[in-house]
C-alpha cells in the first residue's frame, strides 16, 4: 500500500511563488514514476509535471519555464516549485505515482492565485 500526502498550497498574489511537496509512504520504490495533476472548477483533471525514475521529466505547455519537478528518493519527496504564478494556476493540485502500473493519489491541496 502506497500513501501520499501534498503540502505546501495556499494563497498567493499574481506573480508569486509556491512549492508543494508530496511525501509518499508504504511500498513506494525509487523507480516509481511521480507526478502533479490538477484540477481547477469545472474542468478535468490535468497533467502538470511528471519526473520519471531516470530524473527526466517532462511539463505541460501551460507551466514550462515556471515550474520545476523534482524529487528526493531518500526522503521519498517529490516536490514542485511554481514561479510566476497566474491565477488561472488555481486548482486543486494532486500528487501521483505509478508504480507497477498502478495509479496512487493524494488528497489534494489547494492552489489560490488571487489578489
Amino acid at each position: 500500500q502506497v500513501q501520499l500526502v501534498e503540502s505546501g498550497g495556499g494563497l498567493v498574489q499574481p506573480g508569486g511563488s509556491l512549492r508543494l511537496s508530496c511525501a509518499a509512504s508504504g511500498s513506494i520504490f525509487s523507480f516509481a514514476n511521480m507526478g502533479w495533476y490538477r484540477q481547477a472548477p469545472g474542468k478535468q483533471r490535468e497533467l502538470v509535471a511528471r519526473i520519471f525514475s531516470g530524473g527526466s521529466t517532462y511539463y505541460a505547455n501551460s507551466v514550462k519555464g515556471r515550474f520545476t519537478i523534482s524529487r528526493d528518493n531518500a526522503k521519498n519527496t517529490v516536490y514542485l516549485q511554481m514561479n510566476s504564478l497566474k491565477p488561472e494556476d488555481t486548482a486543486v493540485y494532486y500528487c501521483n505515482a505509478v508504480q507497477y502500473n498502478v495509479n496512487y493519489w493524494g488528497q489534494g491541496t489547494q492552489v489560490t492565485v488571487s489578489s
